[in-house]
């Protein structure tokens, strides 16, 4: 009989029509995979391979608008979702009514696989864990319209003693990469590892999902600079690391992030699909996307009615020459612009998602732009070597060591914000620094065009995962007017000037494992963080944190 490996993972609703979805699924054989939907509606798809492994993308018709589906899902003959005696309640597919002004938004970042119920947890509870409880209580309750998963969503590179015992078992972890991941078959695992926990699982087969990867997701500081690009690829081992790690993100990640229509127009789906087996056909893909990453877009767009959600890809878009460095290259920035400006449809609240915060505490914003102006030799060779080492260390690499592509950015949303088609807000969506917080602009660039949107980075991180102490103290700090003072040293040794943009922390920092939602009504939006807490006496294992709401504001009031 044909199993069922991993998912039905929920990914794409259309919210145009309120009648399609797609559900992907592995499965331990080829076969035909099927999605039933309680009173009607469903789609089949035949498995492609690649590397030995088995998946299909079902594209799900016939579904009622304003409706909450139970389905189940059928390999061959055989049921085999949902599984006996779960414990979970059906799993569904919520569709909008066409035209729908409301949306419900969820999102995070950098999540560890939670260990095993009775193995003690030092990250503390999982915050996707602890939403999944939630629903799962109370399944007629709000749940979210979908989950935004804004990088690192599994960890090649810090991997738990579950899967270094099972990588042992099959390489020499004295040769490199030694206990990080090297090829395909160790990303599946670390899939396996963050999607086959219980929740988690359910969680994602009936919540839909977006995802972005971030560093993580290939290895720690991807595309830093020019000279961690080469360093990496003078390794014997980097080559199949790269390749495998752009493979499985484009089949557990990317393909779900399209719609059908981009899916049938996707002509390397196509190839893939139609071939018995994939694995070559998406080895030169991969190698094309890192060598000539202008010919590959991960970003994409998704609208829920009136709320636009643009996606953007902010690590292997990079351009990394010094003296040009920029965090999107020119057509990534193009298209960004294009989708952000559209006015083809009405847009209540714009939303970018990029894995790394574009406002950062002022202090770390500065010491980045530093950074980078040392970097390109402003100071003599000594100091650049010094700035490129520093660079590593310290994961300077946000948008403020891009500070060309920080400028624009800020003219952009400005831009978007402004006149009387503008929405009520634009937030930048982020995650990256094991904390959350909310920031606001207060001056904008003198040529920018005053806004009339209200404008805020709404940073959310972790899910699951730990931050030292001695980070919080120095992001507290970043914050701080000594900080600010600080930055603006560092700011006039690397001969920055004044700075473009100001803006102020409105919220935060909060620390801990934990989820932002935005409730967005017509042209009303509200923030509410959640965090994942121990119930007090709880022993570990399932039941015994919940979420508890930390803050909610509402970001449109006058």
């Amino acid at each position: 009989m044909t199993g069922l490996r991993l998912g039905p993972v929920l990914r794409y609703v259309d919210w145009e029509n309120g009648d399609t979805a797609t559900v992907w699924v592995e499965t331990d054989r080829p076969c035909t995979a099927e999605v039933v939907c309680e009173g009607g509606g469903g789609g089949t798809a035949e498995t492609f391979q690649v590397a030995g492994h088995h998946y299909a993308l079902i594209v799900v018709t016939g579904l009622r608008p304003g409706t909450s589906t139970p389905y189940e899902v059928r390999l061959g003959d055989s049921r085999v979702w949902p599984l006996p005696d779960s414990g979970f309640p059906p799993s569904t597919i919520d569709t909008p009514l066409p035209g729908a002004d409301s949306a419900v938004l969820t999102f995070g970042s950098c999540r560890w696989a939670a260990p095993a119920e009775d193995s003690k947890d030092p990250a503390g509870p999982d915050a996707l864990d602890t939403l999944s409880a939630r629903i799962a209580r109370d399944p007629g309750g709000e749940r979210p319209d979908a989950l935004l998963l804004l990088g690192d969503q599994v960890y090649a590179d810090e991997i738990s003693k579950a899967t270094r015992r099972w990588l042992a078992a099959r390489r020499d972890l004295r040769e490199p990469p030694g206990v990080e991941v090297a090829d395909y078959e160790e990303y599946t695992r670390l899939y396996y590892e963050s999607w086959l926990d219980p929740g988690v699982r359910w969680l994602l087969s009936t919540v839909p999902t977006c995802m972005i990867f971030d560093d993580h997701d290939v290895i720690d500081d991807w595309n830093t600079s020019a000279a961690w690009v080469a360093d990496m690829r003078a390794t014997p081992w980097w080559r199949e690391r790269i390749l495998s790690g752009l493979m499985s993100y484009w089949v557990y990640q990317h393909l779900g992030n399209l719609s059908p229509e981009d899916l049938a127009a996707d002509e390397l789906y196509a190839r893939v699909r139609a071939t018995a087996d994939g694995t070559e056909i998406l080895r030169e893909f991969a190698d094309r996307a890192d060598q000539d990453p202008v010919s590959v877009r991960w970003s994409y767009r998704r609208d829920f009615g009136s709320v636009r959600l643009l996606m953007v890809d902010t690590r292997a878009a990079r351009v990394l020459e010094e003296g040009a460095r920029a965090m999107l290259d020119e057509d990534e920035a193009r298209w960004l612009a294009e989708q952000v400006l559209d006015d083809s449809r009405r847009c209540d609240h714009l939303l970018i998602g990029t894995s790394l915060p574009w406002l950062l505490p002022p202090l770390i914003h500065d010491a980045e732009a530093w950074n980078a102006a040392l970097a390109t030799g402003l100071r003599g060779p000594r100091w650049a070597r010094f700035a490129e080492d520093l660079r590593r260390r310290s994961d300077l690499e946000h948008w403020a060591a891009f500070p060309e592509s920080f400028a624009r950015m800020a003219r952009l949303i400005a831009e978007a914000g402004s006149g009387p088609n503008a929405p009520a807000t634009v937030c930048v969506l982020s995650g990256d620094v094991h904390h959350a917080y909310v920031a606001e602009p207060t001056e904008w660039p003198a040529d920018a065009t005053p806004t009339t949107a209200r404008v805020l980075q709404l940073t959310c991180s972790p899910v699951h995962n730990g931050i030292p102490s001695s980070i919080k103290l120095g992001f507290r700090f970043g914050w701080s007017a000594t900080g600010r003072r600080l930055g603006r040293r560092l700011a006039r040794h690397g001969r920055l000037g004044e700075p473009l943009l100001r803006w102020r922390r409105t919220g935060g920092p909060w620390f801990g494992n934990q989820l932002m939602t935005l409730t967005m009504r017509g042209r009303a939006s509200r923030l509410r963080l959640d965090q994942a807490q121990r119930l007090r006496g709880g022993q570990q294992g399932g039941g015994t944190a919940r979420l508890s709401t930390i803050m909610t504001t509402d970001l449109t009031q006058e």
